[in-house]
């Protein structure tokens, strides 16, 4: 009776199984294929702050982050990425399911839900999401792409673009930003150990990485920010993500963490 019992319920729970399939442990594209070069555009619009994921602030693998208070005049450089299938049916932080045939995206900091147009650099494509989750949680990447946007980039087998983020307000005419098209246009990248108003301090850390032997030239870059003079300390020119990630994690173990990267065309 027994084994009639366990063998009944082994064939119910294949049966399960077959009828939902369980979700890769890898993150990846579709199984299936599907073609998403029609998908359009998400559509701005009005839209009040959703209920979940706007809290002041929140905690990640032991990281606090802010969230923005408003989305006017966003702009950022960086690094994207993008997630699939893993997560496609999940919530999200605002607490719609994730669809990875969807223009969405998800960002640290920008308020839920916010409609940025984002550029890939290093071709010249663009797209507006509608960021309505948080992440990505993995260092040196400003926002994580769906499975749809990061097709329309061109930039799924890299599995990483350098892009630009432009915050959208409905109802407000965009910016014009002129930008490159030129596919062999180059991309340089500056990892930044370190911001100072303290000149004497930026040149303390400067000396300090120069006697790691990183085989990386630093520079010290002076910018002036609503009137008061900040030093930036950075590592480069860098010429690829891998690089950047490698360089990182070396920095890390010197107690560095929070490094950022600067994207120049």
């Amino acid at each position: 009776m027994r084994t009639t019992l366990i063998l009944f319920l082994l064939a119910v729970g294949l049966a399960a199984c077959a009828r939902h399939p369980s979700p890769p442990l890898v993150d990846g594209p579709p199984r299936q294929p599907r073609d998403v070069s029609n998908i359009p555009d998400a559509v701005p619009r009005p839209e009040p702050r959703s209920r979940y994921g706007n809290p002041p602030f929140y905690e990640v693998l032991g990281q606090r982050y802010y969230v923005l208070d408003s989305a006017e005049n966003f702009v950022e450089r960086g690094i994207a990425s993008w997630y699939g299938e893993k997560f496609h049916g999940r919530r999200t932080s605002s607490g719609e399911p994730y669809d990875m045939y969807a223009m969405t995206a998800a960002h640290r900091h920008l308020p839920l839900p916010t409609y940025v147009e984002v550029t890939n650099l290093n071709n010249g494509r663009k797209v507006i999401v509608r960021v309505n989750d948080r992440g990505p949680f993995v260092k040196n990447r400003v926002i994580d792409l769906s499975y749809a946007a990061a097709k329309r980039l061109g930039m799924l087998e890299a599995g990483t673009a350098p892009v630009e983020i432009r915050a959208i307000t409905p109802g407000r005419t965009p910016q014009v930003v002129t930008t490159s098209t030129d596919r062999s246009a180059t991309i340089t990248y500056y990892l930044q150990a370190g911001a100072f108003s303290d000149r004497a301090n930026a040149n303390r850390l400067r000396s300090r990485l120069e006697s790691y032997g990183l085989g990386v030239p630093t520079r010290l870059e002076a910018v002036n920010i609503r009137g008061s003079t900040l030093h930036r300390v950075q590592l480069g020119p860098l010429y690829s993500v891998s690089e950047i990630d490698r360089l990182s994690a070396i920095l890390a173990r010197y107690g560095l963490q929070d490094t950022q990267v600067v994207v120049l065309d």
